[in-house]
Formats: structure tokens, C-alpha cells, sequence
């Protein structure tokens, strides 16, 4: 159900500012129907925010110098089950820099325009520069080996992200929706349901 790998190169090196989609057979609570993008990967592990799911926490009561950036739904989002004290930003930028561009201050740019916000700088500094914004409470993280692993057991569907998945504006249809633009019979499992007397 993965990508194969590339010959020769690391699969870290292919993850980060990709999609991690559930597989049926991930029975997790903490990731069943999940949609994970994933931030940063390497040797030492993986780290990535699962953003199909919405609290009933408004960024703005949280977080009212950036609320003017978020999209629909405007609230925060339970991005994993590692530090959920912590807020963490994803953004995306109105323009996709070149390579040769500095990047804005308070960004860490991921792929293609999207990154992480620091929300501890100015809003100011940031806000002009990004398309949409989205807050997240936690994050998902794996140890070294351990995201290679689940993906060599079918855990996970690895899949290229668009830039508008991770702010989309119903994230509680998202991961169906990803999988049915798939070719092939990955997008069958769009209509995979929890209960196997209604598939």
C-alpha cells in the first residue's frame, strides 16, 4: 500500500511535507483515521501534526494576535499525542519563495511554501507574508526505525500533500477525500468504513 522506496535514497528524506493517511489495518486510537503531514524526518526519528482534527478550542480566545490568519474551522487542532500543552503553528505563504530567498523571520520553511510559524515572534513580521495559518495543540513523533517500520507493516499510506490539504476547511472529510484523487485502488479505500456489515 506504501510508495516503494527510491534506490539509494533514505526514506526520511522522502517524508517530510508528506501525508501519512491511516491505513484500515491501524487500529491506534490515537491515529485511526488519521492525516498526519509530516514536519521533519531523519535518522533520529519523525515528527508530523495530524491535521484532520479540530477541538472546540477557538484560536482566538488562545491566541488572538494571529486569529485574523485562520481559516475555517478557526480552532485549534489536536496535532498527536506528544506535548499537548504546547501550541505549534503551520502556515502557508501567499507567494512560494525562491531558493535563493531569505526566509521570513519567525518561519522554517518545510516544502513549497509551507512551514513552521513561531508564534512567540511579532505577528506583524509574518502576517502580510501567509495565505492561511493553522494552530495545533501536541504533535506525533516516532523514535529512530520506528516510522520505517510501521510503514514497512501497511500502517501508513504515504501520499504527496496539496498545498491547501493541511488548512482544509473540512478537515473531518479529509482523509477521504485524499484518498479518492488517488489512482488505482487506493482510492477504494475512500469508502472503507470502521463497520465491516456496511463495506
Amino acid at each position: 500500500m506504501t510508495e516503494p522506496e527510491r534506490p539509494g535514497t533514505p526514506v526520511e528524506e522522502e517524508l517530510s511535507g508528506r501525508l501519512l493517511l491511516a491505513s484500515p489495518a491501524l487500529s491506534d486510537p490515537s491515529f485511526a483515521g488519521s492525516v498526519v503531514l509530516v514536519l521533519d524526518a531523519d535518522e533520529s526519528g519523525a515528527l508530523g501534526v495530524v491535521v484532520n482534527r479540530p477541538t472546540d478550542i477557538e484560536v482566538a480566545s488562545v491566541l488572538p494576535a494571529w486569529a485574523s490568519a485562520v481559516g475555517e474551522p478557526a480552532t485549534v487542532f489536536r496535532g498527536g499525542p506528544v506535548a499537548p500543552e504546547n501550541a505549534l503553528a503551520l502556515g502557508l505563504l501567499a507567494t512560494v519563495p525562491s531558493p535563493e530567498d531569505p526566509e521570513p523571520p519567525g518561519w522554517r520553511g518545510v516544502r513549497a511554501g509551507l512551514g513552521l510559524v513561531d508564534l512567540d515572534v511579532a505577528p506583524e513580521l509574518l502576517l502580510g507574508s501567509l495565505a492561511a495559518l493553522r494552530v495545533f495543540a501536541g504533535y506525533a513523533g516516532w523514535g529512530p526505525g520506528q516510522l520505517e517500520g510501521e510503514l514497512a507493516l501497511d500502517a501508513w499510506i504515504v501520499i504527496d500533500a496539496l498545498p491547501g490539504d493541511p488548512f482544509s476547511p473540512h478537515p473531518e472529510q479529509l482523509w477521504r477525500s485524499v484518498l479518492r484523487r488517488q489512482p488505482g485502488r487506493t482510492s477504494l479505500l475512500s469508502t472503507w468504513v470502521a463497520d465491516p456489515t456496511l463495506n
